[in-house]
């Protein structure tokens, strides 16, 4: 929100007070307080009247600052926060002198400056960001009140994340608001609303509150990330970094890890579509097409019409279209399948499950205690109230039917149109600061269920809207996208915004949501989502099978879904590390080599892992541009050595695009094409990447369990390249895609040497 007029005035009706001086410092247990009235106090008088702004300084994590400023503090207790995976906070190091106060926590220097008042963040003598001369303040527009924060952006600072973003990569230049809403990815709306952003300059910010948070990214002031919103309070955390690495690492330590979802789960996914015609006939024949095709399937979805027409949500399969749901499942199971079904928060009027959720006290309600109901997607639908406990019970119940008849997961679709006003909650939260936050207790309430239901290492969602916090229940995908090689790439842009906000796995509907993709769309598409650390098939109107394209539409998914399967033992450990540390499988360029420049504004390509650079093709006749940081980069599926530090033109077919493996990679590449979920250290191929002369690399394999069945060590000394594993590696492969080479090491060996 804008509330200058340019540098010097003010808009129409807006009344500014920003901090003159710090009057004086407090401690409370590990907290510092600091207080600013706004205007300079010459003498006693001056101390009449306010306003009179609160801070509040405290870290609860090493390397993490929370700054919190405060008008009023009566309504406080009513605005919900973001769930946080720790508690407490840890002592903040302080140092007073006369002119200043000097906070430090892990690293990170929290100056604040008595009289005139500011207040910077340092990293070993370094400014990273600062608040100055009417930085913060607390606004009135037309009477309603407002607090804001404007922390400075240096020369050459770039903004990134704040959700899953499909406008440019780089937020600087953008006004971003940070509300959830359904409006499909080819606008500023987003499903995935964050309030985090970090920057090339070594640090993070993370506005701690759900509400309608309001970013101008150098934008109202070219020079500063502005946030504001309604109330009397702001809070916020500063997290160091000083890479974008070990910003997010402490980001997703502070609100939670993914959990990591189950290797099955990166398998390819085949959905009904969403108002297409099916029943257990046309599902199978489309799951006998795939089979009949040599097109390895792992996941069956049921998208919205598995219930009936107006129940929406009853969670009862149609007796018309699937007179005996059970039986189906066990059939679907027997094919090796698992299977997903769709679910959203809304009952229906005429669901049977309204009349019982109303009596209950389940759904949102109005402020005459009446439910709130709406005819935006189902006629007279409410609305589950997720913060009333009973309420999540009852939900849960009805899905923990689904779970024991045999469904294996769950859709979560909608959560973004969730009422802000004239509505209360079952906690008493105020309904504008609980909007955001609805899909995470919604997400919460399912990921739970499955988790008491099927195991902690069974349970996954593919979720659609979620918030801060929200990458703790897996996975999300992109939303409503068009079917063009432009939505292709604005959801690229969607998941590299998301990544950067602490999610580490993300998925896309392969060709395309909306409309019927054109066969090149779809087959460029194919690659793209095989490439994704999940892949999943899904239209709205159309069915997504890929004959329904063309013949070599089948080779191009039959191919990529193989190359998946076996890149397996190398994808999981990526998403053990995303689930372990919080860096994601999706790595936009600059998170992976932040110190190479040219990889500052990179948006079509990007790291999947740490070690395989992808760059779809987003052209129709093949051509694509890209980027390599510097090293012998090798094509995966080519095996071409290319010198990087420079940008490439190629032009590729529908069955390769760039894939490239990165300078000294040890990859593993299992030997099971067909399935994502087996023993990964069974006949396994190493192959080895150029490690440099004086170099080691590490690789770890791990086990369908999350564990680790071996970890090898990689090395090169005067020439001479060894390998060193710490388990037995059956019917191990070590390959050198260099010089073509190939060997086989000894049974039981637990070592091999170039000079073998």
């Amino acid at each position: 929100m804008k509330f200058t007029d340019g540098l010097w005035l003010l808009q129409p009706g807006v009344s500014s007070h920003s901090p003159a001086e710090c009057r004086a410092i407090a401690r409370e247990g590990d907290h510092v307080l600091a207080y600013t009235p706004t205007r300079h106090i010459r003498h006693r008088g001056d101390t009449l009247g306010g306003p009179l702004l609160t801070w509040s300084f405290s870290s609860p994590l090493e390397g993490v600052i929370r700054v919190r400023v405060e008008h009023f503090v009566g309504g406080a207790s009513r605005l919900p926060r973001i769930p946080l995976a720790v508690s407490g906070d840890i002592p903040l190091s302080v140092e007073e002198t006369e002119t200043e106060v000097i906070l430090e926590s892990g690293g990170l220097r929290a100056r604040l400056a008595r009289n005139p008042w500011s207040l910077s963040f340092e990293h070993q003598g370094r400014v990273l960001t600062r608040s100055t001369s009417r930085g913060a303040a607390y606004l009135t527009v037309n009477g309603k009140p407002y607090l804001r924060e404007k922390l400075s952006l240096g020369v050459g600072e770039n903004v990134y994340g704040l959700g899953e973003r499909f406008t440019a990569f780089v937020k600087n230049g953008q006004v971003v608001e940070n509300q959830n809403k359904d409006g499909g990815t080819s606008s500023d709306q987003v499903y995935k609303a964050v309030p985090f952003y970090l920057t090339n300059h070594g640090y993070g910010v993370l506005v701690n509150e759900t509400g309608h948070v309001s970013f101008e990214v150098a934008s109202e002031h070219v020079s500063a990330v502005q946030f504001s919103q309604a109330g009397e309070s702001l809070e916020y955390f500063v997290i160091l970094g000083p890479t974008p690495k070990e910003i997010l690492r402490r980001l997703t330590a502070l609100t939670g890890r993914p959990a990591l979802p189950p290797a099955w789960s990166f398998g390819l996914w085949l959905t009904t579509s969403f108002t297409t015609s099916y029943d257990e006939a046309t599902c199978t024949k489309f799951i006998e097409g795939m089979r009949a095709r040599d097109l390895p399937l792992h996941v069956f979805h049921f998208d919205c019409f598995w219930m009936r027409e107006f129940d929406w949500c009853d969670f009862r399969w149609d007796p018309a279209v699937f007179p005996d749901p059970q039986a189906m499942l066990r059939r679907l199971h027997d094919r090796g399948l698992k299977v997903c079904v769709w679910i959203n928060p809304y009952i229906g009027q005429r669901s049977p499950l309204f009349a019982e959720g109303s009596a209950g006290g389940y759904f949102i309600k109005r402020t005459d205690g009446s439910v709130w109901q709406t005819d935006q997607w189902q006629p007279g639908m409410a609305i589950v109230d997720f913060t009333n406990p009973a309420a999540c019970a009852w939900y849960a119940g009805h899905l923990r039917r689904l779970l024991e008849m045999g469904v294996d997961s769950f859709k979560t679709d909608f959560g973004e149109r969730i009422p802000t006003e004239g509505v209360v909650y079952h906690d008493g939260s105020d309904p504008a600061h609980v909007h955001n936050l609805y899909p995470i207790l919604y997400n919460q309430c399912v990921f739970e269920v499955l988790e008491r239901t099927r195991g902690a290492g069974e349970a996954v969602l593919f979720a659609r809207s979620t918030y801060a916090s929200g990458q703790r229940f897996p996975i999300h995908w992109g939303g409503d996208c068009q079917s063009t090689l432009e939505s292709m790439a604005e959801s690229l842009r969607g998941g590299l915004s998301l990544s950067l906000c602490g999610f580490g796995f993300w998925s896309h509907d392969i060709g395309g949501f909306e409309g019927q993709p054109p066969a090149h769309v779809y087959k460029r598409w194919l690659a793209f989502g095989m490439l994704s650390s999940h892949s999943r098939l899904h239209g709205s109107t159309h069915y997504r099978v890929p004959w329904n394209y063309d013949d070599e539409a089948c080779d191009v998914l039959r191919h990529f879904t193989r190359l998946k399967c076996t890149l397996m033992p190398y994808l999981y450990e990526a998403a053990r590390e995303a689930a372990r540390e919080g860096v994601p499988m999706l790595r936009a360029m600059m998170l992976e080599f932040p110190d190479d420049p040219a990889c500052a504004g990179l948006d079509r390509q990007y790291m999947l892992g740490p070690d395989l650079l992808v760059a779809p093709v987003f052209s129709q006749d093949g051509t694509v541009e890209f980027y390599l940081p510097s090293g012998r980069w090798t094509h995966l599926l080519t095996g071409a050595v290319v010198e990087g530090g420079r940008w490439l033109r190629e032009k590729h077919d529908f069955f390769s695009l760039p894939i490239y493996v990165r300078p000294g990679t040890l990859l593993p590449v299992g030997a099971d094409a067909t399935k994502p979920d087996y023993d990964y250290a069974r006949g396994l191929t190493l192959k080895l990447y150029g490690v440099k002369d004086g170099h080691e690399t590490i690789c770890r394999i791990p086990t369908l369990a999350g564990g680790t069945a071996a970890q090898v060590r990689a090395s090169c000394t005067a020439g001479r390249t060894t390998l060193e594993w710490d388990n037995e590696l059956k019917d191990l492969v070590i390959e050198i895609p260099e010089d073509k080479s190939r060997h086989l090491p000894k049974p039981g060996a637990r070592s091999w040497s170039s000079q073998d």
